[in-house]
Formats: C-alpha cells, structure tokens, sequence
C-alpha cells in the first residue's frame, strides 16, 4: 500500500506542478488524479506534454471519480455509459486503475429493496464497461444520521450493507472503498473489513474522530485527520490491511472547516506526518505495500 495525496481530501487546491511538489515534499508516493483536468491538458498539448511532471516524479495515481451519473434517469445514464470510454482509456493510459463512487443513504423514490436491485443491476453494468480497460469500482457508503433526515426511504449506511451490494454485482472488478471514519460513525468494528469475500478493497481513507462525540452523533464537519485524538485506530487499521494484501492508495482525509487557518503547504506536511505516524504504528515500512493479492481477501 502506499501513502496518497488527495487535494479534494485536505481541501486544497493547486496547479498539478504544485501538486506534486508538495506530495514529494511530505512523504507521499501517489496522487489523485483530476481526470477533467488532464483530458483538457491533453487536448490541448497531448499526453506526452500533460504527464511529463508525473513521469518524473515517479508518483502513483490514486483514484479517480467515476465520470459517470450512473444513478440518474435512464436516458442521462445511458448517454454517459456510451461516453465512458474516452476517459477511461485516458486513465488507463496513465496507469490509474481505481475509480470511485458515492451511494447516496437515503432517497425519494424508491424503497430499499426496489433501490437495491436498482443499484445491484446499474453498478453491474458500471463494471462491465470498466472491466476491459482494467479498472476497479470502489463504492462508499455513507453513515452520519443528519444525511438521511426527512427522506421517505433509507438506503446502504454500513459497510456490511456495502460489502453486500458489492457481492450481489456480477462484475468481478466492483468492490469496496474502506473509509475509517464512516466505519466508526456507522459502529462497525476493524473485523467487519475482513469479510469482503473475494470482492477488492479499491481504495482506504483514513481520518479521525473527536473522542467525546458518540459515533452515532457525529457529523461531516467532525471528521479531523488521522492521529488528532485516537478515536479510529489508524495504525491497527493499517496491519488489517497489510495481513490482507492490499497494495492500493491509503488517503487522509478531513473536513475543511478543521483547517483552522493553516497553509496549504502546512496542512500536506501535518497530513503526511500523521499517516507516517500511523505507518510506523502498524509495523510498515516507508513504501510498505501488500503482497500477491492487489487488495482481495
């Protein structure tokens, strides 16, 4: 596995040069990739020109957000499958192998059983249209409570929920994003990650959480980096992992209002200190990275 930089994920923002010198700078050997943003780079100036600071930096890409509404009417979804391939062969061309997405925990318009076989069958076809540029779907769930307020029908808010839906899709390549702190806000314990079932871990992200706050209560705006309080256990989360193969990107994540004025320059060095702090914790080396299996159980 190894230690990713999120600009998104630390709310910042920057030009890709900038970008990469800081995740050089505070020990992180890859980035997430703004696939919007590369594909006009490399409209206007070709691939060559628009990954040549990559390539000499020798980063990893992270993930990458699926380009696609998927959960959308049937015309606007089946607009964007056709459109797909463009970008994903971008990605894949680059090397980034890991798209994510969202599911929403509660809607309008349908019940949990009709919503379930509806994302079952969508996020099948997703794969499928994935599979043969060798890309992985990682899903996430959502947990905090205040999310699903006044909505008519609750969805997926667990990750055994998620690890469930992720098995009912036929596509080999869909899996699971495994997020430490939607894991703690949903009560879930470290052994839930270990019954995947052959479906991958795509991407991990790792946070923590205010000590005081039961994890029922807790809100968006109370996730805080890795190692602010020992709430979420980064470090035995990092040896699960390790024990199971995964060899994927581990990204700190927290919410922006926990800023509190740092520079941008400051948040990415505290950022990278805490996940070499949790590194340290779990036993693993600098560029420690799971053997043999690429994330499955």
């Amino acid at each position: 596995m190894f230690r990713n930089l999120s600009t998104e994920g630390l709310g910042v923002s920057g030009h890709q040069s900038e970008i990469i010198e800081l995740a050089l700078s505070f020990g992180f050997q890859g980035i997430d990739l703004d696939l919007a943003d590369f594909q006009q780079q490399v409209k206007a100036q070709g691939v060559a020109h628009a990954r040549r600071l990559l390539d000499s930096a020798r980063l990893k890409f992270g993930t990458f957000p699926l380009p696609l509404t998927w959960d959308d009417s049937d015309e606007t979804y089946q607009q964007g499958l056709q459109a797909l391939a463009e970008p994903l062969k971008l990605a894949a061309d680059l090397g980034a192998k890991r798209a994510i997405t969202m599911l929403s925990p509660a809607n309008d318009i349908r019940p949990y059983h009709e919503n379930f076989e509806f994302h079952r069958r969508r996020l099948s076809e997703v794969g499928e249209a994935l599979a043969p540029f060798g890309i992985q779907l990682g899903i996430g769930f959502v947990a905090p409570a205040a999310l699903r307020k006044e909505r008519a029908y609750q969805f997926i808010r667990t990750f055994d929920a998620a690890v469930l839906l992720a098995g009912m899709v036929r596509a080999a390549n869909v899996g699971v994003i495994v997020d430490a702190w939607q894991l703690h806000a949903a009560g879930s314990s470290l052994d839930d990650v270990q019954k995947l079932g052959g479906k991958p871990i795509v991407a991990v992200i790792l946070s923590d959480a205010p000590a005081e706050v039961p994890p029922a209560d807790l809100t968006d705006a109370q996730r805080l980096l890795p190692g602010e309080t020992g709430a979420i256990d980064s470090a035995a989360l990092l040896s699960r992992l390790a024990a199971l193969g995964f060899d994927g990107p581990v990204t700190p994540r927290m919410h922006r209002s926990q800023i509190h004025g740092m520079r941008r320059d400051q948040l990415v060095k505290l950022a990278g200190e805490r996940m070499k702090q949790a590194w340290t914790g779990a036993g693993l080396t600098a560029h420690a990275a799971g053997a043999g299996r690429a994330g499955r159980i």
